[in-house]
């Protein structure tokens, strides 16, 4: 089971940072939605949440301090990249957090209990712990689904792989249209 769940964040972590591939330092910033959500942002907090979750939590804080891992600082920080944080520094700061988590997942038995203190009953499994991790990312990995076809259109796990019926832009259009002529109908 563990392998299972391990796979599974293994796989939405590359899709995650496949939202990236080929986008400018513009695109990948850019606020698209009202509340500011941004790819950069999304995987900036994905390492947060590693780093809390399949760290703090089992008590194995990170090697190197985290700028943006300190309660004196602004909410939501960790969704969105400063100007002195490049995607590089990002991206590998969420492969640091990857072999952190790695590291938990691989010494630790799925019974291994650890401390959510901002949960209300506290204590949780590894088990629990990496499914709650699971389900963050994929919930994120979804945003960045949706901003990144705002961005450019592009759609899917990876490139070559969107798992949408085969339509050309005219046949994409079509499709739009119709749907929203069907949703005015409900005014």
């Amino acid at each position: 089971m563990k392998e299972d769940l391990h796979h599974y964040l293994r796989d939405a972590r590359r899709s995650m940072l496949w939202k990236l591939d080929d986008l400018g330092e513009r695109d990948i910033r850019r606020p698209l939605t009202p509340t500011g959500t941004n790819l950069l942002g999304l995987v900036k907090h994905l390492t947060t949440v590693e780093l809390l979750y399949l760290g703090i939590v089992f008590d194995r804080p990170p090697l190197e301090p985290v700028p943006w891992l300190r309660p004196d600082l602004e909410p939501n920080i960790d969704l969105w990249a400063a100007e002195d944080e490049s995607r590089e520094y990002i991206v590998e700061g969420y492969r640091d957090a990857w072999r952190h988590a790695d590291a938990t997942i691989a010494e630790l038995d799925l019974a291994a209990v650890g401390t959510v203190v901002w949960w209300p009953e506290k204590q949780a499994t590894l088990h629990r712990v990496l499914a709650h991790v699971l389900a963050e990312t994929q919930r994120h990995l979804g945003h960045a689904d949706i901003v990144r076809e705002l961005v450019d259109g592009a759609a899917g796990l990876r490139k070559g792989q969107d798992f949408l019926p085969s339509r050309d832009e005219l046949g994409w259009h079509a499709h739009y249209s119709r749907l929203a002529k069907l949703a005015d109908r409900f005014e």
